[in-house]
C-alpha cells in the first residue's frame, strides 16, 4: 500500500513563496529591468494585479469578520459588566505594551547611538498631517452612519456598532435568539472563507515580494544600516522577550508552543504590512489554534489591530534617538518620558487615521523640539521595517488576547497544547471524495 507523500504546511508554503518572490524581484530589478515587456507585463501586470488581488482579497473580509464575530461574542454575554471588564482589560495591557516597547526603544537606540555622525544632505522637507485630538478620536467612534462606516472600513466605528447591536440581542429575548443563530451560522461561514484565502497565500506572497524588490534598492538600506539594525533586532527582542514573558507570567502557558502556532499569521502580517488586512488570520489562529474562544478574541483582535502599535512605538522609539544624535540635540530624562507619555497615548488617540505611523513620531518629534524634516531621513527604509513592525504587531494583539482569554476562564488549554489544533480547518475540500 503505498503512503501519501506528506503535504508541505502553509507556513512552509508561504516562505518558499516569499523567498522565490524576493528572488524573482531581484533578479529582475539586476538584469531585466531594461526590458520593457518584462516591466510593463509582468512586474506592473502579473505582480501588481496579482498582489493588488490578494490583499484585495484579505480586506475584503475584514468588515464583515469584525462585524459578525463580535456581534457574536457580546450577544452571548449575560452581563454587561463582563464586557467592561473585557474591554478594561484589554485596553491597560495594549497600554503597557506600548509604554515597554517606547521605552525599549529608546533605550537601544541611546546605547547605540545610530545617528551619530549621519549625514544630514539627505534630509528633504517633510509635511506632517496634524493629528486629531483625543476628543475627536473618541466622538467619531461613534458611527452616524452604520452602513457608512462599514464601506469606509472604520474599525472603531464598527467595533462599537457591533457592541451595541449585540448586546440589544442579548437583550431582545426569543427573537434576539433567533437572530444570533444567523449570526453564528453567518460565523462559520466567514471563517471558512478565511481558510479558502489561506490557500493562495503562498502566490499572493510571491506576487508582493516580487513587486517590492523590483523597487527596493540596497543602497537605502546600507546609507542607514545602523538605524535599519537597531529597530529591526529591537522589534525582535520586544516581540521574543516582552511578548514571551508576559504570556509566561500572566498565564503560565509555553511561549514556544505559542510562537509556533503564529507562523502562519506573522508571514501574512510581514507580506501585507497590513494589521487590518491581517485581521481574518490573525482571528482564526486565535480561535481555531490557540484556543481563545470568540467571544474574547472577536473584541480583542480588532481592537489590537486599530490601537496596539508596539512595532510604530519601536520605530518612533529609535527614530527619536536617531534624528536626535544626527541634528547633534541631547534629549534630558524628562524629554525621554515625554517621548514615552506621547507615544503610548497617540497610540490610541490616532487610531484608524491614515499615516499614522508618521503622524505618531511628527507628534513625538514636536514634542521634545526636534525638527520634523528629520523624518526625510528614515522614509526609504520604512517600508521594509513596516513589515516587521506589523508582525510584531499581530504578535502582540495575539499574546494580549491569550492572556485576557485565559483571565476570563474563555480559552481551551487543551487546544493551545495541542499541535495539531486548527490544521483540519486548513483542509478545504472543493469536491466531492
Amino acid at each position: 500500500m503505498k503512503t501519501q507523500p506528506k503535504k508541505l504546511s502553509l507556513t512552509a508554503r508561504i516562505i518558499i513563496g516569499m523567498i522565490l518572490g524576493i528572488m524573482t524581484g531581484f533578479v529582475i530589478r539586476e538584469f531585466l529591468s531594461d526590458i520593457t515587456f518584462v516591466h510593463d507585463y509582468i512586474v506592473d501586470g502579473l505582480f501588481e494585479v496579482g498582489g493588488s488581488i490578494f490583499i484585495a482579497s484579505l480586506k475584503m473580509l475584514v468588515v464583515p469578520l469584525v462585524f459578525v464575530s463580535l456581534v457574536c461574542g457580546t450577544s452571548t454575554l449575560s452581563d454587561i459588566s463582563t464586557l467592561g471588564r473585557l474591554g478594561g482589560k484589554t485596553l491597560a495591557f495594549y497600554l503597557t505594551t506600548t509604554a515597554i516597547a517606547i521605552t525599549l526603544a529608546l533605550t537601544m537606540g541611546t546605547i547605540v547611538q545610530p545617528g551619530a555622525g549621519a549625514d544630514l544632505g539627505a534630509a528633504t522637507a517633510f509635511e506632517a498631517k496634524e493629528a486629531p485630538t483625543l476628543g475627536q478620536v473618541i466622538i467619531g467612534m461613534f458611527p452616524t452612519n452604520p452602513i457608512n462606516s462599514m464601506a469606509q472600513g472604520n474599525t472603531l466605528q464598527i467595533i462599537v456598532f457591533a457592541i451595541l447591536f449585540g448586546i440589544a440581542i442579548s437583550a431582545a429575548g426569543k427573537a434576539g435568539e433567533r437572530i444570533a443563530g444567523v449570526f453564528n451560522d453567518l460565523n462559520e461561514v466567514i471563517m471558512k472563507l478565511v481558510a479558502l484565502l489561506m490557500h493562495i497565500a503562498p502566490f499572493g506572497v510571491f506576487f508582493l515580494m516580487a513587486k517590492l524588490f523590483t523597487t527596493l534598492g540596497l543602497d537605502a538600506i546600507e546609507s542607514l544600516m545602523s538605524y535599519f539594525a537597531v529597530v529591526s533586532g529591537t522589534l525582535i527582542l520586544h516581540a521574543l522577550l516582552t511578548y514571551g514573558l508576559m504570556l509566561k507570567l500572566f498565564t503560565g502557558l509555553s511561549p514556544l508552543t505559542f510562537f509556533k502556532k503564529m507562523e502562519d499569521a506573522v508571514m501574512f502580517a510581514f507580506s501585507t504590512a497590513s494589521s487590518n488586512a491581517t485581521i481574518p488570520v490573525t482571528m482564526e489562529t486565535a480561535t481555531k489554534r490557540l484556543g481563545v474562544s470568540n467571544k474574547v478574541a472577536s473584541f480583542t483582535v480588532p481592537l489590537g489591530a486599530t490601537i496596539n502599535m508596539d512595532g510604530t512605538a519601536i520605530m518612533q522609539g529609535v527614530a527619536t534617538a536617531f534624528i536626535a544624535q544626527a541634528f547633534n540635540v541631547d534629549l534630558t530624562m524628562g524629554d525621554y518620558l515625554a517621548v514615552i507619555m506621547t507615544a503610548t497615548l497617540a497610540s490610541v488617540g490616532t487610531a484608524g487615521v491614515p499615516g499614522v505611523g508618521l503622524i505618531m513620531l511628527a507628534m513625538v518629534l514636536n514634542q521634545v523640539g526636534l525638527p520634523v524634516e528629520g523624518i526625510a531621513m528614515i522614509m526609504g527604509v520604512d517600508r521594509l521595517l513596516d513589515m516587521i513592525r506589523t508582525a510584531v504587531n499581530i504578535t502582540g494583539d495575539s499574546v494580549v488576547t491569550c492572556i485576557v482569554g485565559k483571565s476570563e476562564k474563555e480559552m481551551d488549554i487543551a487546544r493551545y497544547h495541542d499541535p495539531h489544533a486548527g490544521e483540519k480547518d486548513e483542509e478545504v475540500h472543493l469536491h466531492k471524495a
